[in-house]
């Protein structure tokens, strides 16, 4: 397809105007256009088609780049292309319609519509309240890797003790999505509830280091377990997605291993390298199958009962 104004800058280098980032990565920060933006999600379609099919996204869009209004879009456009699929679901007090990036055609397009970020559901259309992702965020009280890297430690060892399977992504952003494959049989208050019991234990387990608290003051200096993605039409960032910062983070599958590599940050990856890394195929069927959340509960029981 023919794309829009591919001169057009999206994502501005050092000296934008403004502070979408921080002083750090503005200095660094390289500019990208809308065409190398078509470019880069061409690229790899490949490796984030099979986590976007299926799914409502919402969109993150930016027509005059990030130095202009951002447009949180969730209703799919009358003028977009008939082959463009769709999803129509529940809201309260009606009914709205998501796009479904089923293919690169697709996902070339919604670039071209100058979308960075794409934010998908946890759960497929066809069972929309049924999610077959649990999501735990590590939101971190400052930019230190460090507690981001000891808290993904100490889930994926919580997790392990619960025998359920679990991935890593960066976030492009400040910390780490660890995403849990479950087998869409429960509901979102069920996953949510057993994720924000797991996210508890841990946080008693360290508490001078974590905390569930969800209001920023009751925090302090600790990092942030955040499980209220898993819900009823919220979304978390898609893996391989661009995020909306100076020099083109990129949300980016990780492998265990790689969390102990001194490199690794939340913005190690950017579009100019993302590609090379979704190829390795760092998570490698972890997500694969569903687990069944019964047995989990009952571990976990057990766990907070010792």
């Amino acid at each position: 397809m023919e794309v829009h104004r591919p001169g057009k800058v999206l994502v501005p280098g050092a000296g934008s105007a403004k502070d979408v980032g921080s002083a750090k990565d503005a200095e660094s920060a390289e500019a990208y256009t809308k065409g190398d933006l078509v470019d880069y999600y061409r690229s790899v379609a490949p490796f984030m088609l099979p986590h976007l099919r299926g799914r409502p996204l919402m969109l993150e869009r930016y027509p005059d780049g990030l130095d202009g209004a951002r447009f949180m879009q969730k209703n799919t456009p009358e003028h977009y292309p008939e082959w463009i699929h769709r999803v129509e679901v529940a809201k309260e007090g009606g009914t709205v319609t998501h796009v479904v990036c089923d293919d690169t055609a697709t996902l070339v397009f919604l670039a071209d519509q100058a979308c960075l970020t794409l934010h998908r559901w946890l759960s497929r259309a066809g069972h929309v309240d049924r999610p077959d992702r649990m999501v735990f965020d590590l939101d971190p009280a400052g930019d230190d890797f460090t507690a981001v890297r000891d808290a993904a430690r100490w889930l994926g060892e919580l997790l392990g003790e619960l025998r359920l399977p679990s991935a890593l992504m960066t976030t492009g952003s400040r910390g780490l999505h660890v995403i849990v494959p479950v087998d869409g049989r429960d509901d979102f208050d069920d996953v949510r509830e057993l994720a924000k019991d797991i996210a508890e234990l841990l946080a008693a387990r360290h508490p001078d280091r974590l905390t569930t608290a969800a209001r920023k003051k009751d925090r302090g200096d600790r990092l942030y377990l955040d499980v209220q993605r898993n819900a009823y039409a919220q979304t978390a960032v898609a893996p391989c997605t661009v995020r909306a910062r100076p020099g083109a983070p990129v949300a980016v599958p990780i492998s265990w291993e790689q969390l102990d590599d001194p490199g690794t940050t939340a913005r190690r990856w950017t579009v100019a390298d993302a590609v090379e890394q979704a190829r390795t195929d760092p998570w490698a069927g972890a997500l694969r199958p569903g687990r069944a959340l019964g047995p989990v509960r009952r571990r976990l029981s057990g766990l907070r009962a010792s």
